[in-house]
């Protein structure tokens, strides 16, 4: 890992770093190092490299994520609306029934066991599988250079997300005891890194840096929770023929990553061989998503620091006086459009397939795949629901999981981490912040109403009740804890901003 963590693309070359800045930089900075012993600021310098990887990989997953956010909360009132519109509310729910067929002859890939898929399940089973491997990308980059690589840097937000997972559970279950729901008791355990994200965005640079990180790495976390409980509760009865060639293509992609074949079409394509079997063999196809993620390289093709010198030899051929006379009605040299095109390639080198796929992947999934999720299944009709029972049944056991347990879950687990002096609390912080932060962790919109689904979409007409009263609960608890906690982070965060962000 260690090594894997050096040569991606996501690690400067810190050898060679000097080479990158102006020939003054030093003469500029001498000032301020030469107080310093020199063993001292090399040091320093190490840590600074080190603190901008790893913010750098935070503001990424930062950026993804919160513009995303306002797309999702449309999507989610827009199915809203239309479900209970008279008018076109049974063209809505009819269209999600409709079959979907992608055929070869008599074989029709998006089919499961037999039978065509329907418009739902299409979404449900093959598009949010794309969502878990952009998902299980995140996780892997997060462990080689984000806040998972420093076991001390991800311990407070992993024990808060533990305690944000255990302590919804158990009040979920004391709601549900002796009641024909109690299969739904992972529902409350995650949260929706869009839509806490897009709060945040919402107070700008007047939230630390340090919250982000502290909410994103949680949420990661959450995520990995999730995927384990899908992987060992939410799985059929098992094909062992079906999983066993699954599992030996799964090798063929480690071999692959072993010899270091860096080809995206390879991991994608072996990858939804692996999926079509997952559907079939009774594991959840989204499973394959976050394994075969897992398998693509973090390396870049080539070493960077040869590939940087070449964009360096590229770029001098242009001279001082090109910054002047190349404009939009330029027409490029063979020479200039070569040395482009040389610039152009070297980049795609250095630029791992790990990290290539998560940038490809940020505008389909936050944009595409996720509002598409949010309106196939937030459409929930209630016109024939009774507004009290709001307050009964699974309804209030999702609302009260949400909006108190993850709260308290994530504020007491980390409340003992740092007393026990196990890790440091976020910069620019207090305890008032970090339960405002601990608020926002019970917006558990996407993968709730996911797992929601695979507790309750097969249980028949009685299933088809408790999923419903079980969205409305999920959408009830994620406004209220997303209300609260902005009003609770409007009042304690500093009126100014705290630093400023890249």
């Amino acid at each position: 890992m260690v090594n894997q963590k050096g040569n991606s693309g996501n690690t400067p070359d810190t050898g060679n770093q000097h080479d990158l800045k102006p020939e003054n930089s030093d003469k500029e900075s001498g000032s301020h190092s030469s107080s310093l012993p020199r063993q001292v600021q090399q040091s320093v310098n190490a840590l600074n490299n080190q603190a901008h990887v790893i913010f750098y990989a935070a503001r990424q997953a930062l950026r993804h994520h919160a513009s995303g956010g306002n797309v999702l909360i449309f999507a989610t009132f827009l199915a809203l609306v239309v479900a209970n519109i008279p008018a076109i509310s049974g063209h809505y729910f009819e269209f999600w029934e409709q079959e979907i067929r992608l055929q070869v002859g008599n074989f029709n890939i998006f089919s499961h066991s037999g039978h065509p898929m329907t418009m739902l399940q299409f979404i449900n089973d093959a598009l949010m599988a794309i969502f878990f491997f952009s998902i299980g990308l995140e996780i892997k980059r997060e462990v080689l250079v984000g806040e998972l690589s420093s076991f001390r840097q991800a311990l407070l937000p992993i024990v808060g997300a533990v305690g944000g997972m255990v302590v919804p559970v158990v009040i979920f279950l004391a709601f549900s005891m002796g009641t024909d729901y109690t299969g739904g008791a992972a529902i409350p355990m995650a949260t929706d890194i869009a839509f806490s994200l897009g709060v945040l965005s919402m107070l700008g640079k007047r939230v630390p840096l340090s919250l982000k990180i502290f909410l994103t790495t949680l949420a990661v976390v959450d995520d990995i929770g999730g995927i384990i409980v899908i992987a060992v509760f939410y799985s059929t009865q098992i094909d062992g023929i079906l999983l066993l060639y699954a599992l030996m293509l799964f090798g063929v992609l480690l071999m692959g990553s072993w010899l270091r074949i860096k080809s995206k079409m390879f991991y994608i394509g072996v990858g939804g061989v692996i999926w079509f079997l997952f559907l079939n063999s009774g594991i959840h196809p989204t499973i394959a998503g976050v394994l075969v993620a897992f398998c693509v390289p973090a390396t870049p093709v080539f070493e960077p620091k040869k590939y940087i010198r070449q964009i360096r030899d590229s770029i001098n051929h242009f001279r001082h006086e090109d910054d002047e006379t190349l404009s939009r009605k330029t027409i490029l040299s063979k020479e200039q459009l070569d040395w482009l095109k040389q610039v152009e390639s070297a980049s795609d080198k250095v630029i791992s397939p790990l990290q290539d796929l998560e940038d490809t992947l940020h505008p389909l999934v936050n944009y595409i795949i996720i509002p598409i999720f949010a309106f196939a299944n937030a459409g929930i009709f209630l016109l024939d629901m009774d507004p009290m029972s709001i307050l009964e049944g699974v309804s209030l056991a999702v609302i009260c999981a949400l909006v108190v347990g993850k709260c308290a879950g994530i504020f007491i687990f980390s409340w003992i981490t740092v007393k026990l002096r196990l890790a440091p609390m976020p910069e620019h912080s207090n305890w008032k912040m970090m339960g405002s932060i601990a608020m926002l962790g019970g917006i558990g919109f996407t993968v709730s109403i996911f797992i929601a689904n695979l507790s309750f979409g097969s249980m028949g007409a009685e299933g088809a009740s408790l999923l419903s009263h079980a969205k409305l609960g999920i959408v009830i608890g994620s406004l209220l804890a997303g209300i609260a906690g902005y009003m609770l982070l409007h009042r304690t965060l500093p009126k100014q901003p705290v630093e400023a962000e890249d």
